[in-house]
This record gives C-alpha cells, sequence and structure tokens, in this order.
C-alpha cells in the first residue's frame, strides 16, 4: 500500500511490513555523517531539504559518531519546530556509543543495555519516545527471550513504539517472532539489510520467507554501495579520488576503504557500476537514481534509506521516485545480465 502526500511534495509513503506505520520510500540516515565529517549548519540543511521533500523517516544509531548523530539530528527536530506526529524517528541498539574502550555492560542486547541504552540515545535526541528501535546486529551471547522481552519492555513503558533488527539472519528474525507470540509479545515489524544492485543474495533469497509469513517490512540501506554504484568513481579503479572522502577521511571505516580498494572484488564493483552507466544515459536519468529506484522496485522493501552530506544529493535522491515506472522488466534484465548476481529462488521453499 502507497500513497502520497496531501501536501503534493510527490513522496510516496509505504505501510511498513504489517504495522499500521507509514514511512516514505526514502529515508534520511546519519551513518558517517551526521555528527561526522558533515558540519552541523550542513546537516540541518540536509534534514530541511529532506523535510521539504516529504521524507518523514529519520534513521540513527547509539555508536554513529559515539552518539553525535542523534544529538545532532535531535537539535535539528528543535531548531525546525517539526510536529513529533509527523516523524519517523529510528535508533539502534547493541553497539553503545563510546570509542575505544567498550565497559562490559555497555554493549550488546541484555535487558540491561536495551533499557540502558535507549534512554541514554533518548537523551541526545532530545526525545521522549522513537518510532523504531532496532536491535543493531544480532547477539548471539544474550538468550533471545531476554531481548524480546527487553524490547517489549521499553515499548510497554512508552519509549518506543516498535521494534526492528538490522543485519540478523532470517533464522534469528523466525525465532524472535517465534518467540514473541509465544509469549504474546510484541515481534519484531522491520528488518534493517545491507541491500542494492550488487548486494541481493540475503535480501532476494535467505529473506524469501520472513516477508509473508511473518509480515516483516524492509528499511533497506547504502543503495550506492559506499558511492559506488553513484558512478563516482568509475574512473578511479585502482585508488580512490584524491579529493574524495575516502582519501581524505581519517576516520576507520575511510581506511578499510582505502585499504580494500585496489583488490580484484573492488575492480569488479567498479567495472560493473561503468556499464551500469550506460543504462541510466539510455533512461536519461542519473547513476544514484538508478541504484535508488532499483531497490524501490522489490515489493518487499518500504523504505531506502540514503545518506547526504549536501541537500543537491537528497534532491537527486528522492527524484528516484520519479523515473520507477522506465525500470521496465526489459531493463531490469539488462541489469541482471551486467551484474550476473540475479537471485533464482527455489519455488518450494516460498510463502
Amino acid at each position: 500500500m502507497a500513497w502520497e502526500e496531501p501536501r503534493k511534495t510527490g513522496m510516496v509513503y509505504r505501510r511498513l511490513g504489517n504495522s499500521g506505520l507509514h514511512i516514505s520510500a526514502i529515508g534520511l540516515g546519519g551513518w558517517l555523517t551526521f555528527g561526522g565529517h558533515v558540519e552541523d549548519e550542513k546537516t540541518f540543511t540536509c534534514m530541511k531539504q529532506a523535510y521539504d521533500l516529504g521524507v518523514n523517516f529519520f534513521d540513527t544509531a547509539e555508536n554513529y559518531t559515539a552518539g553525535k548523530s542523534e544529538i545532532i539530528m535531535g537539535k535539528a527536530i528543535k531548531k525546525f519546530g517539526w510536529k513529533r506526529s509527523d516523524l519517523v524517528i529510528s535508533t539502534k541498539i547493541n553497539w553503545g556509543a563510546v570509542n575505544g574502550e567498550i565497559l562490559v555492560n555497555n554493549h550488546g542486547l541484555s535487558r540491561k543495555h536495551i533499557i540502558e541504552g535507549l534512554e541514554a540515545s533518548l537523551q541526545r535526541l532530545d526525545l521522549k519516545y522513537v518510532d523504531i528501535v532496532y536491535a543493531h546486529r544480532p547477539d548471539r551471547l544474550t538468550p533471545m527471550e531476554e531481548t524480546v522481552r527487553a524490547f517489549n519492555y521499553v515499548i510497554d513503558n512508552g519509549m518506543a513504539l516498535y521494534w526492528g533488527t538490522s543485519e540478523w539472519s532470517a533464522d534469528e528474525i523466525a525465532e524472535a517472532v517465534g518467540i514473541a507470540k509465544d509469549l504474546r509479545m510484541i515481534g519484531p515489524i522491520v528488518e534493517q539489510p545491507f541491500y542494492n544492485i550488487l548486494t541481493r543474495k540475503k535480501v532476494e533469497g535467505e529473506f524469501q520467507r520472513i516477508y509473508s509469513r511473518y509480515g516483516i517490512g524492509l528499511t533497506t540501506f547504502s543503495p550506492q554501495l559506499f558511492g559506488i554504484l553513484s558512478g563516482k568513481y568509475n574512473d578511479a579503479l585502482d585508488a580512490p579520488p584524491e579529493d574524495s572522502r575516502f582519501s581524505v577521511s581519517k576516520d576507520g571505516f575511510a581506511q578499510q576503504m582505502r585499504e580494500k580498494w585496489g583488490d580484484d572484488s573492488w575492480k569488479d564493483q567498479i567495472v560493473k557500476s561503468k556499464q551500469l552507466k550506460a543504462i541510466a544515459d539510455k533512461l536519461g536519468i542519473t547513476q544514484s537514481q538508478l541504484a535508488v529506484a532499483w531497490c524501490l522496485k522489490n515489493p518487499n522493501v518500504t523504505s531506502v534509506i540514503t545518506g547526504a552530506s549536501r541537500p543537491e544529493q537528497i534532491v537527486e535522491n528522492v527524484g528516484a521516485l520519479k523515473v520507477l515506472d522506465k525500470l521496465t522488466p526489459e531493463i531490469l534484465a539488462e541489469i541482471d545480465a551486467i551484474t550476473q548476481n540475479k537471485v533464482e529462488l527455489d519455488p518450494s521453499r516460498q510463502g
């Protein structure tokens, strides 16, 4: 189910799984940007641009830039005086909010950290509640029942309205749903996986049963594969451009990217991105729009979480909604011919 916002922004809103919550098909996330290399005023500008284009879904996490992402997002909400009922705010709990040494109970999905971690996130966001709290990766050292009960506690106490998972396996999601059902509690309604044209196996294969069986929605991230599918690195096969963030940034993630840039798998991704450019050019759209629109063509994807350091990027990403009809079955087949990674479903395992 999808519908357009009455104020004529052109934004599309989709129902999240089997819940009654509607979120914008394009979301804005704060990973590696808000509170990090993007200054506060630029963050405010980006969030304002997103809101003006109809984005109502803003995503962050306790560990994004050691909690600073939550702080700046909360400041933006207050700065612009947005009505809380107009927003869908999500955060994620597991890794704690400190850099360096992590205290023994300041991470994981124990009852202690879920409750204390979310309390700390709400303080940083300066909000009474978040709409969605995610279990940010599984915690295989904590009993699943403890985790399910803890997320129900924060919901029952008004700290969150829904809970979900991020980068869990299908079996782990099924276990959580089953325990919640047995306990007559609320189960997860959403999974947040890594998903893009070149990364498809989990979403299109492993997860094929959880959509219809458990009513799980998806809020996917990294549609442009860290910028590769935007085309910005098409001519940088061996090393990132000198003026790019991956070349100049000193954060740990950028360093990891520099170290793996020249390996064969990374080169293969850039080569395929260059081939995809021909399809984008034929359609008269940008590679970024092709990447985002491709994700949204999956009927199980509720929202695609995008990142931005400039408001122009948000305008471009939201523009992907206008080109969905251009991704015909024939065009999708051309993309599959380039990527060679289409997931062939086993009919006996569907449903």
